[in-house]
């Protein structure tokens, strides 16, 4: 009887101790067994503590901005909204960030609408500022409600009194980047430091950059064996851009430019010459403008008498979606200067004319050129 009686006593102690042991540990968790005997008992481990997220810094409200004229802007620091003041900024914005156009200064021309988002011309329009194809629209441009306005391109005389009145005025920033073909590359780097979007634009800088370098050096390659050139114009074909003028950057560049004036024109129209004066320059090639006389020079009497024309040395400038010698005198002057090193220099430019093409569509245009298309612009 004592023996059961112990045995109850044994089990009871054993309970409790269980009960007590299951009230100290956490809800759903078994307590562990005691250490065998001879272990030692192992040092709890420290607990774990989660590292703090680095802080998220915020985008900065304003940021200051310098721009080609000197002025020191406070602009958005996240800028999602922008005019521009003429065709060559609409061409460049569009390529870097087409996303951010509120308004465009000019129609687009239609061959682009083959090529472009639709949604895109359906955008406002909100004039130039220069050029004389009609004024900057401030009423307009005030309803579009941009963040900035972008002018890109050669220096007004009058840019930074410009660009400080009219910021005065509408309360919106007006910023200048200067730019030619051959500096395209940094103006678009800046522009990427202002919008934050150094990468696309570095990409875009890359191409203008390499393409320069590569008229240079195949330029240097033909040395001395440059064409004696003239680009000509007009519904008669009797204007010429002049060496040394803003629009005869890529024709000085590629060729002897024999449109020695003393007055070059700044206007995309050149300047106004005649018959007398081409036969006394006598070019070896002649690029006519698209729209020009050049699908009718071939039987024309008194065009025969330049040995140009005469040997068959003469061709139109592509056109799709715009003029690639100009007109705007924007980036697809680099598209001018890949056709005219491949007519003039076949030898030299060994380059691949159909690829590059494709490529700067891609880059610039956010569209893929099919052959038919190709062979439409260039053919």
């Amino acid at each position: 009887m004592k023996v059961k009686r112990m045995i109850a006593l044994l089990l009871a102690l054993c309970l409790l101790a269980a009960l007590a042991a299951c009230a100290k540990a956490p809800a759903g968790q078994t307590p562990a067994p005691p250490p065998a005997a001879g272990t030692e008992t192992p040092a709890p481990e420290p607990e774990q503590t989660p590292e703090a997220a680095p802080p998220v810094e915020a985008e900065p409200e304003t940021v200051e901005f310098t721009d080609d004229t000197g002025r020191t802007l406070t602009v958005p620091g996240n800028v999602e909204r922008i005019a521009v003041t003429g065709p060559m900024s609409q061409i460049v914005l569009f390529s870097l960030a087409p996303e951010k156009l509120v308004g465009i200064s000019n129609a687009w021309d239609p061959g682009a609408e083959a090529y472009f988002d639709p949604a895109y011309f359906n955008l406002p329009v909100l004039g130039q500022l220069y050029g004389g194809k009609g004024e900057l629209n401030l009423e307009e441009l005030l309803a579009a409600a941009p963040q900035l306005v972008l002018d890109v391109g050669e220096p007004k005389d009058s840019i930074r009194e410009d660009m400080e009145g009219l910021s005065e005025q509408t309360g919106i920033p007006f910023i200048h980047i200067d730019t030619s073909t051959r500096t395209m590359g940094e103006a678009y780097r800046k522009l990427g430091v202002l919008l934050g979007l150094e990468e696309r634009a570095g990409e875009l800088a890359d191409y203008c950059e390499d393409t320069w370098v590569l008229a240079e050096n195949i330029m240097a390659s033909v040395g001395e064996g440059r064409k004696k050139i003239l680009y000509l114009l007009g519904d008669e074909g009797l204007n010429v851009i002049a060496k040394g003028s803003y629009h005869g950057e890529i024709i000085d560049l590629l060729g002897d430019n024999l449109a020695v004036l003393d007055q070059p024109s700044s206007k995309g129209t050149g300047n106004e010459t005649d018959m007398e004066q081409l036969l006394l320059w006598d070019p070896e090639f002649i690029i006519f403008a698209n729209g020009s006389v050049a699908g009718q020079v071939g039987d024309d009497p008194v065009w025969q008498q330049l040995s140009a024309i005469r040997s068959g040395n003469y061709a139109e400038v592509p056109y799709g979606p715009y003029n690639w010698m100009g007109f705007p005198p924007s980036v697809q002057r680099y598209l001018g200067i890949l056709w005219i090193m491949k007519t003039l220099y076949p030898e030299q430019a060994s380059y691949d004319l159909k690829a590059e093409v494709l490529r700067y569509f891609r880059l610039f245009y956010h569209a893929e050129l099919s052959d038919e298309e190709y062979t439409a612009i260039v053919g």
